[in-house]
């Protein structure tokens, strides 16, 4: 079992950015992990993960404009967000994904103002 906690949300104008930090509790490397979120009245989205093989995959939504990485040595899984936009505005949570058990953390809220 692994515990994250997200951090680096916050309130942002629109075309600015942010860069979210998951911190999980202990090793992720042999965890598949992502962040996604969830907007108010919608269902919670995948915005970006590592694959099996360790590649990334995004949304098309945010191709281009956020980057994944993780540092395993710290247990980090980072989230950088750059252009933001209005629709950007979500909770967003850090999810780490072993066989068929997941993992999730309590969430940090980007809000991002026209």
């Amino acid at each position: 079992q692994v515990q994250l906690v997200e951090s680096g949300g916050g309130l942002v104008q629109a075309g600015g950015s942010l860069r979210l930090s998951c911190e999980a509790s202990r090793s992720i490397s042999i965890y598949r992990m992502g962040w996604y979120r969830q907007a108010p009245g919608k269902q919670r989205e995948l915005v970006a993960s590592f694959t099996s093989g360790g590649s990334t995959n995004y949304a098309d939504s945010v191709k281009g404009r956020f980057t994944i990485s993780r540092d395993n040595a710290k247990n980090m899984v980072y989230l950088q967000m750059n252009s933001l936009k209005p629709e950007d505005t979500a909770v967003y949570y850090c999810k780490a994904l072993l066989f068929q058990s997941a993992y999730w953390g309590q969430g940090t809220q980007v809000t991002v103002s026209s």
